[in-house]
């Protein structure tokens, strides 16, 4: 349960129709089985001691007693394991017969919760045979001791405050208001779903997305087990469609017609962390006519078999990427068009340097004059060869600027720049940081004043991981009049320029991008090395793939440093060491508290995706913030 992560499973067990010993036996051993495995929770099917599709037995006393007896003997497999288990059953309740799921855990059953929407349309005809479930917690004996039954139940972990569970049967989620929703909002981080879903053509897609759904909805985890092999199949077929879901993602999902356990891990505190910051998800009044149960899990690190996306920022399938790299780019150039409308502007200058970002910038700019239907004449594509200029991003930078059929402006600095050292003192012999920031700053003066001269706007090339760094040289590079990649982080500007490069009929464009995608980040600040880049951006301020991951994970879902460096370390195992990791996790915190005042004054720019920096938008954080507390954790 370290960080929040709390082992799942469900499970679809061997069942024989009416066979309530077979099913009691096959459902402890997995049981114990996934308890040997890490699981703490564990979901079976609706009605799974019986079987669902009992039909009329249901009303045969035998079976239900027997039913009874499975679930005491259910519960004493659970005495010496550390677990919480959800089993469906029928329950006798003063004369009437409730679909129900019982709780069990360490020996005792916490709770039994009827099932509130009974489907009796099609081939379901559950009213023939149940009750609906009663709201107010009702007393019931069962093995000799009182348990509560009702639909409002609450099953609250004491060493794990952030995990509370509740219930939902089956069409409970396909109802127009399913019960979840007040679960929810009267606390329950994981919603269990005991079902017994029969299939049909089209149905599981469905069924996913009612999941999924709901889980994003609620911002909750979700598990969902099904009814299996071993169900009668004298009208249907039930296909063990298991899935297990956090907030939207689906994290696991078993293959159908085949009874299988499925196991995840669900984060339940960034559950609690996105509840708190979603202004929209109130907590309901109705919480205090909730009975809480509380149970007992062993603090304990949970190892994670969840897949930890190394890149959160890009999207992982090709197709998804392809169609989110296009909606980005519209988004940029949407952005632009309403700044350019808006002062009736039909002059763009942009910085060309023959790198990712100024390259992006520039296909964003022309996107966005095609668009409102101006002359690409208008955008000033301006190259600034300095100290630190290679022939090769000189070369595509001026092809670029060529392929697009944007105006073409050079402005060489080494002159002014040699005059400014004079000015002030400064040994041009002397590569600090006043000789690469006199640079940068002398390019922006030089497009800002162009901008003046062509009544134009100057648009920001800087991306959202720079900003992040403050790898932005403060009044240079760092200011623009709107910033279109502002929160674009580096790892997707190589996405966005390479759908374009993959999508462009100009094949020598094409040629061109590629080329620039395969150059390495940097300033191009300090003098070459036998005409090769010398300075690396990666080399100093380390891997932008590190840093994005970082960045992610501490402004999407708040997480503290020591969670972002284990889940780094899972997420790069056998691509960077984790003392590498460490290393560079320290500088980015270091940077990121300490930069933040290059932040406050940003630009206007469009926000694309969840994370964005914009002291106006989604980060409103003091400049002079203390990083000690996070330094200290690390």
């Amino acid at each position: 349960m370290k960080d929040g992560y709390i082992k799942t499973a469900a499970i679809t067990p061997d069942t024989k129709v009416a066979d309530t010993i077979y099913n009691t036996e096959q459902i402890c051993k997995k049981i114990i089985e996934c308890s040997v495995n890490g699981a703490k929770i564990l979901v079976f099917p609706e009605l799974c001691i019986t079987g669902y599709s009992c039909g009329d037995l249901f009303l045969q006393d035998l079976l239900l007693d027997k039913a009874m007896e499975g679930l005491l003997k259910i519960a004493a497999t659970t005495k010496e394991l550390d677990a919480i288990v959800f089993v469906g059953l029928p329950v006798r309740y003063r004369g009437k017969l409730y679909n129900a799921a019982a709780v069990v855990s360490r020996g005792e059953v916490l709770g039994i919760v009827p099932k509130t929407y009974l489907p009796n349309y099609n081939e379901f005809y559950e009213l023939r045979h149940f009750s609906r479930g009663m709201e107010d917690t009702v007393e019931i004996e069962i093995g000799g001791e009182i348990v509560p039954m009702g639909t409002k139940q609450l099953f609250v972990c004491a060493s794990v405050p952030e995990l509370v569970i509740a219930i939902e049967i089956c069409e409970d989620l396909w109802a127009p208001d399913p019960p979840g929703t007040m679960h929810a909002l009267s606390g329950a981080t994981v919603l269990v779903n005991l079902s017994a879903s029969d299939e049909a053509i089209g149905k599981d897609a469905y069924r996913r997305e009612l999941v999924c759904g709901q889980s994003a909805r609620l911002l909750c985890g979700y598990i969902y087990a099904s009814a299996g092999n071993g169900e009668s199949t004298q009208d249907v077929v039930y296909s063990a469609h298991n899935m297990i879901a956090e907030n939207g993602m689906l994290l696991a999902e078993s293959a159908r017609f085949a009874n299988d356990t499925i196991y995840t891990e669900i984060d339940v505190k960034k559950l609690s962390q996105e509840r708190r910051r979603n202004t929209a998800f109130e907590t309901c009044g109705d919480a205090d006519c909730y009975e809480e149960t509380e149970f007992q899990l062993k603090p304990e690190t949970t190892e994670l078999t969840r897949f930890i996306d190394p890149a959160p920022f890009v999207p992982g399938k090709k197709k998804e990427r392809q169609k989110r790299c296009d909606e980005i780019l519209t988004i940029q150039s949407m952005g632009l068009c309403k700044r350019l409308e808006h002062t009736n502007c039909k002059c763009a200058v942009v910085g060309i340097s023959g790198g990712l970002d100024s390259t992006l910038a520039l296909l964003v700019t022309v996107r966005a004059f095609d668009a409102l239907g101006l002359s690409r004449e208008g955008i000033k594509a301006v190259t600034m060869p300095g100290f630190g200029t290679t022939d090769r991003t000189y070369q595509n930078a001026v092809n670029m600027i060529k392929s697009l059929g944007v105006t073409f402006l050079e402005v060489p600095i080494q002159n002014a720049v040699s005059l400014h050292f004079e000015d002030i003192g400064q040994d041009e012999k002397c590569h600090d940081v006043t000789y690469e920031n006199a640079q940068a700053r002398e390019r922006t003066q030089i497009l800002m004043d162009i901008a003046n001269k062509e009544g134009g706007m100057v648009i920001g090339t800087g991306d959202m991981s720079e900003l992040a760094l403050g790898w932005a040289t403060y009044n240079g590079d760092h200011m623009s009049m709107y910033g279109v990649n502002s929160s674009v982080p580096k790892t997707l500007v190589r996405h966005l320029v390479h759908y374009y490069a993959d999508t462009c009929k100009d094949k020598t464009l094409k040629k061109i991008l590629l080329d620039v995608l395969d150059t390495p980040v940097s300033p191009e600040l300090l003098p070459p090395k036998e005409g090769e880049i010398s300075q690396k951006t990666e080399d100093l301020v380390g891997p932008y793939e590190l840093h994005d991951f970082f960045l992610y994970y501490m402004l999407r879902f708040g997480y503290p440093p020591q969670k972002v460096y284990r889940l780094a370390c899972r997420a790069f195992a056998g691509v960077y060491e984790d003392e590498v990791i460490l290393k560079w996790l320290k500088n980015y915190y270091r940077r990121f508290f300490s930069q933040q005042f290059k932040r406050s004054c940003l630009p206007d720019g469009p926000k694309v995706g969840t994370v964005a920096l914009s002291p106006r938008g989604d980060l409103r954080m003091p400049s002079d913030a203390c990083v000690r507390i996070w330094m200290e954790e690390l």
